[in-house]
């Protein structure tokens, strides 16, 4: 008995080295969980339970424990490096088949698709059609392509300025936008046509005889947007008329070959006070085509392109996984786990929503190993195996005593 449980301890002290080395060897790998070696005692039974004198009959191995605590998170500036802070993995798809994972670093492959170097695919939501987010119950394989971001038509200009309650009324009458004395103001803002293409829409300030009453012109690349539209304010200098603010303006037909703009002028923001002109708002929603100019991603996990032209694109949100006890997971080697029936079914969501973490972009974990308490583990487990291994050689010396009396 003495013999087998010498044996056990050395096959036990031999499996928490390999297990230490197989973490120091780890220890510059991404996303890496170290694991630990547990351990229970074999003792001899009878069918009526324990013997009460019985000697136990060593030690085996119960289990090797992966310990997934945080890492420390490393900025390397690398915008596909993504890191996981606190809860979660990131849901990566082999050939069809969701792994887990929580090493970051991701590439593009030929094709745009963001994979591990092993050629797994990262797992996004996408996003609605409506714009209105993201669809969260379905998952697709995350493309980052480099086209053009497209144009879109103007159809609101925003505009607010100040208008001098002291101003005259022009020297020059009736208005032309020729010359500067036949009109008080003037502003003008770029728009554009659904081909991208840009046009000079002007808005021109004229005082009236009668008190607090102006008359805006508006025009595009030179052409009258329709009559003039009166704008009236009241005597603290806040705007009446048009009651809602909003001028819809006659419709546009570009030169350009694009289609006709239908623009509303909102002047919501206008007030009459003071001795000076002055713009506040000028805004406009329409923008031309765009140049890819790179991609990021929020810690909420949205990946965004951005162009040239001031357009984010959100191209899909990153889906984190968790499980009520990872320790469950199925390493799959490659720094990826699959689920199993301890590890609990996978629960798929959003970053930072529930108990998942978020994503830091530009940055990857790193392993989870301590150096130092490996090696005095490592020490620990060498003089473990070398007891139990004087042991087998006592019990041998003790044997071969017996066998040797006459």
């Amino acid at each position: 008995m003495a013999f087998n449980s010498s044996l056990s301890g050395m096959k036990a002290a031999n499996a928490d080295l390999n297990v230490t080395s197989h973490n120091i060897a780890n220890v510059g790998t991404t996303g890496f969980k170290e694991s630990r070696a547990e351990f229970a005692e074999v003792f001899s039974t009878t069918g009526y339970g324990l013997l009460r004198n019985g000697i136990g009959a060593g030690v085996r191995l119960t289990n090797v424990a992966q310990q997934f605590s945080q890492g420390d998170i490393n900025q390397t500036g690398r915008y596909l490096d993504l890191a996981v802070d606190r809860e979660g993995f990131f849901t990566v798809s082999n050939n069809g088949t969701n792994v887990y994972t929580r090493a970051g670093n991701f590439q593009r492959d030929p094709n745009g698709f963001v994979t591990t170097p092993d050629g797994f695919r990262l797992q996004v939501f996408p996003p609605r059609a409506d714009g209105s987010g993201f669809d969260t119950g379905r998952l697709v394989d995350l493309q980052l392509l480099t086209s053009d971001s497209p144009p879109a038509p103007t159809t609101l200009v925003n505009l607010g300025v100040t208008l001098p309650g002291n101003a005259a009324q022009p020297t020059i009458t009736p208005f032309t936008p020729n010359d500067g004395n036949s009109y008080n103001e003037t502003t003008s803002v770029t728009v554009y046509d659904s081909l991208g293409v840009a046009h000079q829409q002007s808005v021109y300030y004229v005082k009236t005889a009668n008190p607090n009453e102006w008359q805006a012109h508006v025009y595009v690349d030179g052409t009258s947007m329709g009559p003039a539209t009166t704008v009236q304010f009241d005597n603290n200098g806040a705007l009446t008329l048009p009651a809602n603010g909003r001028i819809t303006l006659a419709p546009f037909t570009p030169t350009t070959g694009a289609g006709v703009l239908n623009m509303t002028l909102d002047i919501s923001g206008t007030n009459q006070y003071g001795e000076a002109f002055a713009k506040k708002d000028q805004r406009q929603d329409g923008y031309a085509s765009g140049k890819l100019n790179e991609f990021t991603v929020s810690p909420e996990g949205v990946v965004y392109a951005r162009y040239s032209n001031g357009v984010d694109r959100a191209i899909g949100q990153v889906a984190l996984t968790n499980f009520t006890n990872p320790q469950g997971l199925v390493s799959q080697g490659n720094n990826t786990w699959t689920h199993s029936y301890a590890s609990g079914e996978p629960r798929t969501g959003a970053p930072g929503t529930s108990d998942f973490g978020q994503v830091a972009s530009g940055a990857l974990e790193a392993s989870t190993v301590d150096l130092t308490e490996q090696l005095v583990n490592m020490i620990v487990a060498q003089r473990n195996f070398q007891a139990n291994s004087q042991m087998l050689s006592t019990q041998d010396q003790i044997t071969q005593t017996v066998i040797n009396i006459r």
